[in-house]
């Protein structure tokens, strides 16, 4: 059993520390640094009563040798999590039962596991194994996230503890991939590679990672912490949605560093993240990080669930107070002024076609269709990867992959290799931009199915809209936590059940409009009682698109359109 909590040692410091509100005010959201420590909800139990992180060692020798029905509930549903594991949907149950059924009536007796690829950094030797595991114990299942993990499905418990030692051995993990803890560390894909890269965030990404990574200091959050890191000025890693972000600027005075943020986050209640006005340099950026993490720990709410994430305290507190206990109760020193970001100059950064390196060489971005490969495949792109560039590859945060260092008389082989394969570096709008979550197929939560439905409405628009050269993002999410991004999307997808012409309830979306990140971000415009069945769909964004075309300004962005567009033109 774990040991009850410690009060920070920040908690004990009234000389500097900003005054706090009374304790009668946050006894209701049991944050620590208030001394609240007696669990508010069964998830806070759970977790006091042990560490996520201990419920390997009962895998390794209870579960995975007694089979499922051995598994405590506890752990089922809740600590597994910290090793990347989720119980999949069990097949034929409709989306109407997802909120109605009991959990473990909606649990099938396998799971997802989720591999962190930390910056989508991988060697040709760690995707091969990824995708030997995939056949051997994944029925070939292997989709790229949005968050430049792989996920699995199909894993049966009994195989987890080889899955492992086969993931490890090569340098890669599952821990924390899940669970109340920081996930995966987003990074741009071609961090000290590119040509126009501002600075290199990999140093600082490792060192985070050697800090927190299976660290009990930081296994017990209120909810999850998504963290990114990037150098680019493309702005890769959909910084203004993570918790703590770092985005590469060049002060002024003191040359390149990271612009901080802070409370970002979508799910049902989205909010982009805030500027502290703070530029760290290189070398600070694991402090700060540390710094940012402990203060979700210590003051986050923990009472309820749907208000635990960092960006309802940042909300409550505003950047000022945030950095000021930042720097007094966490770092002990202030933070140097700097300056914002600069505005991407393209709307596309996944970093998808032909790109020259910093050394001469190129890399080859090519996008599979809405994140979904299988472990042939990527044991296909590795061997692609050595025989036309290194034994370096990467993911990114648009379910796309990139092969590095590419001889530039090896290109157009290359080309013409992924092409072959289906993995075209040269989509179209539609193959480039639709991304779609884990839908009803796998996913406990779903309501709808996307990935199957995503990768048919590709070819629809191609076939339809052949000549359609925009910019455009089309996310589908098969529930309402957003995991595809659907409120800053030019075209966001909400799963439910609507009704037919005939009355019938039948699968459908909810359409938000107009939704972006990085040039002018913002949330998608909600049009009153907008909903298209899955039928509709395809005809539904032929109409809209173009509507867009027909309408559109000299160089109108999709979104831009869609503010001062009428209600009838985006029905």
């Amino acid at each position: 059993m774990a040991a009850t909590p410690q009060k920070p040692a920040a908690a004990q410091k009234p000389a500097t520390a900003t005054p706090r509100r009374k304790a009668s005010r946050h006894r209701g959201e049991g944050q620590w640094a208030a001394g609240h420590f007696t669990p508010l909800n069964g998830n806070e139990q759970v977790k006091k009563d042990d560490d996520g992180l201990n419920v390997r060692t009962r895998i390794e020798t209870i579960y995975s040798k007694r089979g499922f029905d051995s598994i405590d509930p506890a752990d089922l549903r809740g600590r597994m999590r910290w090793w990347g594991l989720y119980t999949q949907r069990k097949p034929g149950i409709d989306g109407g039962k997802t909120a109605i059924l009991e959990p473990e009536e909606l649990d099938d007796r396998y799971f997802m596991l989720r591999v962190r690829i930390d910056g989508g950094a991988l060697t040709t030797q760690q995707l091969r194994v990824i995708g030997e595991i995939s056949q051997e114990f994944a029925r070939g299942t292997a989709d790229i996230t949005d968050r430049q993990n792989v996920q699995y499905h199909w894993i049966r418990i009994e195989d987890v503890p080889e899955i492992w030692d086969r993931l490890e051995s090569v340098g890669l993990s599952t821990v924390t991939a899940c669970g109340d803890t920081p996930r995966v560390m987003l990074g741009s894909p071609v961090a000290g590679i590119a040509e126009d890269e501002i600075i290199d965030g990999t140093p600082a990404l490792e060192e985070m990672k050697r800090r927190v990574l299976g660290n009990k200091a930081y296994s017990n959050l209120p909810r999850k912490f998504k963290t990114a890191i990037s150098g680019s000025p493309s702005l890769d890693v959909v910084h203004e949605i993570n918790d703590v972000a770092f985005v590469g600027v060049r002060h002024p005075e003191h040359g390149p560093g990271f612009d901080l943020w802070v409370g970002g986050g979508l799910s049902t209640n989205p909010k982009l993240g805030v500027r502290l006005g703070a530029w760290v340099p290189l070398e600070d950026v694991p402090d700060v990080y540390e710094g940012v993490l402990s203060i979700f720990r210590d003051y986050g709410y923990r009472r309820l669930r749907n208000r635990a994430r960092l960006k309802f305290l940042v909300a409550d507190w505003g950047a000022e107070k945030f950095r000021q206990v930042l720097e007094d109760e966490y770092l002990g020193r202030k933070l140097i002024d700097g300056p914002a970001p600069e505005e991407p100059v393209s709307r596309w950064r996944d970093h998808i076609g032909v790109h020259r390196q910093k050394d001469g060489r190129y890399y080859v971005g090519f996008a599979p269709r809405v994140g979904r490969v299988d472990g042939t495949t990527l044991t296909k792109i590795a061997d692609l990867a050595e025989a036309h560039g290194s034994s370096r590859v990467r993911t990114t945060v648009e379910q796309k992959m990139i092969i590095l260092d590419v001889a530039e008389d090896r290109v157009d082989s290359l080309l013409d290799a992924l092409e072959a394969l289906d993995l075209s570096a040269k989509p179209s709008p539609f193959r480039r931009g639709t991304m779609a979550c884990t839908g009803i197929e796998f996913c406990k939560l779903a309501i709808v199915e996307t990935k199957a439905r995503g990768a048919s409405l590709i070819d629809e628009l191609e076939r339809r809209l052949p000549d359609f050269d925009e910019p455009i993002t089309i996310n589908l999410n098969g529930c309402p936590n957003a995991c595809a991004r659907i409120q800053v999307a030019d075209i966001g997808l909400k799963g439910q059940l609507v009704l037919n012409e005939q009355g019938e309830q039948v699968e459908g979306y909810q359409v938000h409009l107009g939704g972006a990140l990085g040039l002018q971000p913002g949330f998608g415009r909600k049009v009153r009682g907008l909903k298209v069945t899955a039928a509709e769909l395809p005809d539904y964004i032929e109409r809209v698109l173009k509507r867009f075309q027909a309408e559109r300004e000299e160089g109108e962005r999709f979104a831009s359109w869609v503010s001062r567009a009428s209600e009838e033109a985006l029905s």
